[in-house]
């Protein structure tokens, strides 16, 4: 019997290789797996929906579900978790010297919409006594200029938002003082520790206390389905599911190997360690039930800033298919 062939575009991450490689295959699936920077592979498959299966920003997915009819549908595997509190960055020429100081200021954002603002967002808000209104957020390329919203966004009019002047970019913006911060996924080419700063330089211990009181572990991607392909095919959601939850076991068991590290990191063992002390061997865990506290801070936090014209709950993000774990 022949496999549905299906096209998967996703970055080059250890937790996936096992399927990038082939030696894990999803059942019944003929995966063709491109291996693409995550920020050519959001704008190509919210743009154009170029592929079957492809990573996806969790807030892009989660502005995608406000559209009729809505074009996603995902399951709950997360390629991408992140604390961001070491991605506040900072011109020395503003004097910030704590969040509180942010109020009032121009933040640098390359998308309104990017996953990882939308954490740094709630968090300065629910932690730290900056609400998300109490800022400008100014939108464009971080190295390059031109970068525009991958898909439209709908703001209410308390959330002040501007495009920077064309040919500009944030990174250079911020070193010359003209944005005051900015919040992004990659750290700035001009991050030097003299000009632009991190808010945060103690990030690890802040970000370790932010786990310890919340339990949350950030997620960044999930991995979205044309929604087209999965109703005429409902089976592939758990046959996705249970290969990338596969590549990751294997991935687990290499990281706690001592024989030889798989990883290029001198103290592995020690970080895999601390982490399992803190969260528990499964730290980088797949599945709806077990992060249920995740999804209902993101999406307060997405409803907040004003990308969710309402507030979902955490059970409309994934096919139903993917909620319940089946046990023998």
């Amino acid at each position: 019997m022949s496999k549905l062939k299906l096209t998967l575009a996703c970055w080059n991450y250890d937790r996936t290789r096992a399927i990038q490689d082939g030696s894990v295959q999803p059942d019944g699936i003929d995966l063709n797996y491109l291996d693409l920077p995550v920020e050519e592979t959001f704008f190509r498959m919210v743009r154009h929906r170029e592929f079957d299966v492809a990573e996806m920003s969790l807030s892009s997915y989660t502005v995608s579900l406000h559209r009729n009819p809505r074009p996603f549908i995902a399951i709950p595997v997360f390629p991408s978790r992140f604390f961001r509190h070491s991605c506040i960055f900072v011109s020395a020429k503003s004097n910030i010297r704590e969040p509180k100081d942010l109020i009032g200021k121009k933040i640098g954002v390359p998308e309104f919409q990017m996953t990882a603002p939308v954490w740094i967002r709630g968090i300065l808000d629910e932690f730290h006594g900056v609400p998300v209104d109490s800022v400008t957020y100014w939108t464009g390329g971080e190295e390059e200029p031109g970068r525009p919203e991958k898909q439209s966004i709908n703001l209410p009019g308390n959330i002040k938002v501007n495009p920077i002047p064309e040919g500009k970019t944030l990174s250079q913006m911020l070193a010359d003082g003209e944005i005051d911060a900015l919040h992004s996924a990659r750290s700035p080419s001009t991050l030097d520790g003299v000009r632009v700063l991190r808010l945060f330089p103690n990030y690890r211990e802040v970000e370790l206390d932010f786990y310890r009181k919340t339990k949350t572990f950030p997620i960044m991607h999930t991995i979205a389905i044309k929604r087209e392909v999965y109703e005429a095919n409902r089976w592939i959601a758990q046959s996705l599911f249970k290969a990338f939850q596969e590549s990751q076991r294997r991935t687990y068991e290499d990281l706690t190997q001592t024989a030889a590290m798989k990883a290029m990191v001198p103290w592995l063992t020690h970080d895999i360690e601390e982490a399992q002390r803190e969260m528990g061997d499964d730290y980088w865990s797949y599945g709806y039930e077990n992060n249920m506290h995740v999804f209902d801070r993101f999406l307060r936090y997405h409803h907040a800033c004003g990308l969710s014209p309402k507030l979902l709950k955490p059970e409309d993000l994934f096919a139903p298919e993917t909620l319940e774990a089946f046990k023998i």
